[in-house]
């Protein structure tokens, strides 16, 4: 049985929190693609992770991938430019079909200069700098493993009651930009897309606003391939999001928010903010979506 280290992260600096995330996403994709049988369940292994039984992909080339994967979405975070990060389950082709959406939303998590990322957070000892316009506290974490404990237990609770998926399904991780003209959404950091090959823009139906800046993804494409990158299979334009007086105000992908939206659990110790929920699509529920429907949503 593996091991991984268990102990409580110091979350003293925002490069601390950010790996505090990502080390619970990469247990936490290990763990769903366990659970909904993505990869044979004899190809995992058992493990313990925050003194809790979870499972591991043994496979070295998905190990690779969703190592590479989690590390580019912290070079990402560190910049502060992500809301969310998403696991994204498809159907085999042809339709590929977004089916399932695990949703790890950071949208609280501090915005610190990439400069500051390893500046300390203000303590008693450590006084503020004036300069600064927000002073995060570094939180009391010896309860956050034990936060992360019951979010996999629930987790795990949540997906035995979802419906089987089909043979063969592909899986995307994706990440949403926050909004350029959100307050310290990162306007002038330069967006990833297709930056050294790691992300590329997702198409409309995953995208909150119809704009290549406001999602990307990286796909695994085919099961055991190693990763081939590819566009993400989505369906339809988008929905219209009216706005005051009947006017177009954005267009909201409508491959989000699925048919039915099942809350997993929400987080926080302090700096440490976080909200995890499961998404069912349409593309689940129905096997095909009408050429008329498509027309309507346009």
């Amino acid at each position: 049985m593996a091991t991984y280290n268990s102990d409580a992260p110091v979350l003293d600096t925002y490069q601390a929190v950010v790996s505090a995330f990502c080390d619970f996403l990469t247990v936490a994709i290990h763990t769903i693609l366990y659970e909904r049988n993505i990869y044979p369940q004899t190809s995992f292994l058992k493990a313990r992770k925050y003194n809790y039984p979870v499972r591991q992909n043994r496979h070295p080339k998905v190990c690779k991938w969703i190592q590479d994967a989690v590390a580019a979405v912290e070079g990402e975070m560190l910049k502060s430019t992500i809301s969310s990060t998403s696991l994204i389950l498809h159907a085999p082709p042809p339709s590929s079909a977004p089916l399932e959406r695990y949703v790890f939303s950071t949208a609280s998590f501090p915005r610190i200069p990439l400069s500051e990322t390893r500046t300390l957070f203000a303590t008693e000892d450590i006084p503020p700098d004036p300069t600064t316009a927000k002073i995060f506290n570094p939180p009391p974490t010896a309860d956050l493993p034990e936060q992360f404990r019951s979010t996999f237990s629930r987790l795990s609770h949540q997906l035995s009651s979802l419906s089987p998926l089909p043979e063969n399904c592909s899986f995307t991780l994706a990440i949403e930009l926050r909004d350029p003209d959100e307050e310290g959404g990162g306007a002038d950091v330069e967006l990833p897309i297709d930056r050294e090959g790691r992300w590329i823009v997702a198409e409309p139906g995953l995208q909150r606003r119809r704009s290549p800046t406001t999602s990307s993804a990286r796909e695994r494409g085919e099961r055991g391939n190693g990763g081939n990158e590819r566009g993400i299979g989505g369906n339809g334009d988008g929905d219209v999001e009216m706005g005051e007086g009947g006017g177009s105000k954005s267009k909201r992908g409508r491959d989000l928010g699925g048919v039915r939206t099942v809350p997993v659990r929400s987080l926080e110790s302090g700096a440490f903010s976080m909200e995890v929920w499961v998404e069912e699509g349409r593309g689940k529920f129905q096997s095909k979506v009408e050429d008329g429907e498509e027309g309507e949503d346009g």
